[in-house]
């Protein structure tokens, strides 16, 4: 690897831990109805397991429901145990054509609770980003062979910037989501 393959892979990969963070932070409920709250629980379809998403179309045609209707109607029931066994805490009702989800108010201490699990989640992709830092020093370090000291410094340098940027970024998501949880 050279130089500009290091930094910009590190760049890449820290890129996706904070798109990683954004998908989870969609799928947590903030007290109204969002169609990220269920678009990625997993529905068994003909034995494989699909997302959601694919299967249906999913709306929040008011602040406190999610309406689910199937593409295929032989999956409702299919659809409807997924919901059941996810960790989305809310209970379906099925009438036979779409699946309705009635989002309860949070209470403030669900509000705390998923606030902390928040701040842990942000934290994982804090570790991620430090992990990648690591990764791209070690390969900093196997091309000094081939380059001069000063070239393996400054794309340390360069790679700690990168950590800086993704670290502000990840705290400005964390930031975003704990006012969403706990403003209401």
């Amino acid at each position: 690897m050279d130089y500009d393959t290091i930094l910009l892979d590190a760049e890449e990969r820290m890129e996706k831990a904070c798109a990683v963070l954004r998908e989870k932070f969609r799928g947590m409920r903030t007290g109204r109805a969002s169609p990220g709250l269920v678009e990625g629980v997993r529905v068994d379809y003909y034995g494989s397991p699909t997302p959601l998403k694919q299967l249906a179309n999913i709306s929040a045609p008011e602040a406190d429901l999610l309406v689910i209707k199937p593409f295929d109607p032989s999956v409702l029931g299919e659809i409807e145990k997924a919901l059941m066994k996810s960790d989305v805490g809310i209970h379906p009702s099925n009438d036979g054509k779409v699946i309705r989800l009635q989002v309860p108010p949070l209470s403030q201490e669900r509000r705390q609770q998923l606030a902390t699990r928040a701040k842990e989640t942000a934290e994982e992709s804090r570790v991620a980003v430090r992990n990648i830092r690591r990764d791209a020093n070690k390969s900093a370090d196997d091309i000094k062979k081939s380059t001069s000291e000063d070239d393996v410094k400054s794309l340390k340098e360069e790679v700690q910037e990168l950590v800086k940027t993704f670290e502000k970024s990840i705290d400005e998501i964390l930031k975003q989501k704990t006012e969403e949880l706990t403003n209401f």
